[in-house]
C-alpha cells in the first residue's frame, strides 16, 4: 500500500473528455482527486495552484489553452506529470505519445513519462491497425494508405452533442456526414509519425447520428504490396496483428472473419479495442473498433495515468 495517495487534477473537466475521466476516477480510493471551485475554473491563479500541487494533471482543453496550461507549471517543479488530451503536443519533441501498445519500448516510455500526449481517436484506430504491419515489414512505409473512420457524434464534444440532440436538429444530420474534406485533419501528423509512414494517408472521417462507438478501416491490395517486393495474405496480416497484441490487456484481434455486418457501436461503453481482418488475399480490410470516448479518449488517458503512476494498467477501466 502507498503511504500517500497521488494527487490528480483535471484541468477542463467540464468538457466531454474531462467529464469521462472524472467519472472513472471518482470511485477510486487509491488517488486524491483535486477539485476546483466551479466559480474559479477560469481563474488562472487557482488553476496554477492546483496544477503545481498535483502529482498528475490531465489537460482537457483546446490546443492553445493546453499550451498555456503547461506554461503554468512552476520552474523547477519536477513532481507534476502531465497528460494532454488535446492535439497540441502529439508530435512535439520532449513529449511521449500515449499508445503503450506500439512496442515494449513505447510502454517503458509511457511508464517513465513526465509529459505525455494522449492519442487522437481516429489516429488510435489507424495506428493500431497499421503500425504492427509496417514494423513487421510486410507492408512498405510508402504504401498509399487510405482510411475511412466512422464515429458517433460525441467525438465532436459538447457543441456537437447539443446539435445532434436538439429538438430542432437538422434533417440532414440523420444521415452520415463526411468531414475533413480538405485532407488537413488534425490527426494526420500523428497517424503518419506513429504508424511509421513516409506519407500521410488519404483520410475520410465520417460522423453519424449515434452517440458513441467508432470503426476505423484501412484497405490493403496485394498487387500494390507485391510491386514493392513484399508478400502478403489475409492470414499473414491477422497472424502479425495477433502476435503483436498477444500480451495486450486492452487490444485484441479477432481470429476469424466477420459474419454479416460489423457495427461501429460494438464496443460502445468499453475501454477496449478489437481489430478485425476481412476480405480476400487480394483485397484485405483491417478495422479497429472501439469507443471514441473510451480507448479513443478518456479510457486511454486513465490507462496512461495508471502506467505513469505505477498502478495496474486497467485499474478503473471498463472491460
Amino acid at each position: 500500500m502507498r503511504n500517500t495517495k497521488p494527487k490528480v487534477y483535471i484541468d477542463g473537466q467540464e468538457g466531454t473528455t474531462g467529464l469521462r475521466i472524472r467519472e472513472r476516477l471518482l470511485p477510486r480510493e487509491d488517488i486524491m482527486l483535486l477539485e476546483i471551485d466551479p466559480d474559479k475554473r477560469k481563474d488562472e491563479a487557482e488553476r496554477k495552484r492546483l496544477i503545481n500541487e498535483a502529482n498528475l494533471v490531465f489537460l482537457c482543453l483546446p490546443d492553445k489553452a493546453a499550451v498555456e496550461a503547461v506554461g503554468l507549471i512552476n520552474e523547477g517543479n519536477l513532481h507534476t506529470k502531465v497528460i494532454d488530451a488535446s492535439t497540441a503536443h502529439r508530435v512535439s519533441e520532449g513529449w511521449v505519445y500515449g499508445l503503450p501498445e506500439l512496442s515494449k519500448a513505447q510502454r517503458q516510455s509511457v511508464q517513465s513519462a513526465r509529459l505525455l500526449a494522449n492519442p487522437g481517436c481516429h489516429a488510435t484506430g489507424f495506428i493500431t491497425a497499421v503500425a504492427p504491419l509496417i514494423a513487421a515489414g510486410i507492408v512498405p512505409q510508402d504504401y498509399p494508405f487510405s482510411a475511412f473512420s466512422l464515429t458517433g457524434y460525441s467525438g465532436g464534444g459538447k457543441k456537437m452533442i447539443a446539435e445532434y440532440e436538439a429538438a430542432d436538429c437538422p434533417e440532414l444530420y440523420q444521415a452520415p456526414r463526411l468531414y475533413g474534406l480538405t485532407q488537413t485533419h488534425k490527426h494526420l501528423p500523428e497517424m503518419k509519425m506513429y504508424a511509421g509512414l513516409s506519407e500521410a494517408p488519404v483520410f475520410c472521417p465520417i460522423v453519424d447520428d449515434y452517440y458513441s462507438g467508432m470503426a476505423v478501416t484501412v484497405s490493403l491490395e496485394k498487387r500494390l504490396i507485391e510491386k514493392a517486393g513484399k508478400k502478403i495474405s489475409k492470414g499473414l496480416v491477422r497472424e502479425t496483428l495477433l502476435a503483436h497484441y498477444e500480451e495486450s490487456k486492452l487490444i485484441s484481434v479477432s481470429r476469424s472473419d466477420t459474419e454479416g455486418m460489423l457495427s461501429a457501436g460494438l464496443l460502445a461503453g468499453s475501454d477496449k479495442l478489437e481489430i478485425f481482418v476481412n476480405g480476400t488475399d487480394e483485397r484485405i480490410t483491417v478495422t479497429s473498433v472501439f469507443d471514441n470516448l473510451g480507448k479513443g479518449a478518456s479510457g486511454a488517458a486513465v490507462q496512461n495515468m495508471n502506467l505513469m503512476l505505477g498502478y495496474p494498467e486497467t485499474e478503473g477501466l471498463e472491460l
